[in-house]
């Protein structure tokens, strides 16, 4: 399984979060710690927003322990919202237009899991894409087709409803062609001012994922801790230090709904879109 993080604060060094903490992403690239695939290194990616309201993004197929210009670009970009990603391939290809996240307009997604049978229903899945958005598709994952299939329910404008469609067609889809594998689901999106991040799958086993809220974030001796406030907030894969009373668990089957750090955790059920009249 992948590991990612999301950030969002005060604008700060990418490389403050990807490389200083004792359990880093980049770390955890290598050697996971709450994951049932330990190497994750089939690739990363960063998005980060700054004055543009599209988000720059660097991606590459290397492990992200391996790449000298990761390095060097997470030291001087800076950004108050950003997404990182080490990957671990599901079975699509190790290519640069595979890694997280995806962007399309203003919008950004990451994920970690696995659509179940993908490979008997990718093109039962496709063909629910809208057509307009279909052709920005540039990967082969099943992550891209669902951030498509869910920007095509409305993500941009609604993300918690639209990730309840999305999430409701594609078991539709996997019910129909009797596919027994889960689905599993650790989810991140942004439209550049808050973020959605949901956990949810189908055989009540979903993929780890924590959060920590508060003020402004400081590092010591790679530990992470945040003064009072409401400045900050990080969700992501594993907690980044070993202070487990810090980080809290997101329960299973839930939607996170955050600006700055007002954090609202509420439970997730998938939903049918209503019928047009």
């Amino acid at each position: 399984m992948c590991r990612w993080l999301a950030y969002s604060g005060p604008r700060l060094s990418l490389n403050m979060l990807l490389f200083e903490p004792e359990n880093s992403l980049i770390r955890q690239s290598l050697a996971a710690r709450r994951s049932v695939v330990p190497t994750n290194g089939d690739g990363f990616g960063l998005g980060w927003y700054d004055e543009y309201p599209e988000p720059g993004l660097f991606r590459d197929t290397l492990p992200a322990w391996n790449d000298s210009n990761l390095k060097s670009i997470a030291r001087h970009v800076r950004s108050g919202l950003f997404f990182a990603h080490v990957r671990a391939s599901t079975g699509t290809s190790t290519s640069r237009d595979n890694c997280h996240p995806f962007v399309h307009g203003h919008g950004m997604f990451m994920h970690n899991g696995a659509i179940g049978g993908y490979k008997t229903i990718r093109r039962d899945l496709e063909h629910l894409i809208p057509t307009d958005l279909y052709s920005a598709r540039q990967g082969t994952t099943d992550t891209e087709a669902f951030f498509l299939l869910a920007l095509g329910h409305g993500l941009l404008e609604e993300p918690g409803p639209a990730l309840a469609r999305t999430v409701a067609l594609i078991e539709d889809v996997m019910a129909a062609q009797e596919i027994r594998e889960p689905l599993r689901a650790a989810i991140a999106f942004s439209d550049g001012k808050t973020i959605t991040a949901l956990r949810y799958s189908s055989d009540n086993n979903s993929p780890s994922l924590y959060y920590l809220a508060g003020g402004d974030l400081y590092m010591r001796d790679g530990r992470i801790s945040l003064a009072d406030g409401e400045d900050t907030l990080l969700i992501l894969s594993e907690p980044l230090d070993g202070a487990d009373d810090l980080w809290s668990e997101v329960p299973d089957g839930s939607l996170i709904t955050a600006m700055g750090s007002q954090v609202r955790v509420t439970p997730f059920t998938p939903a049918h879109a209503p019928p047009v009249a």
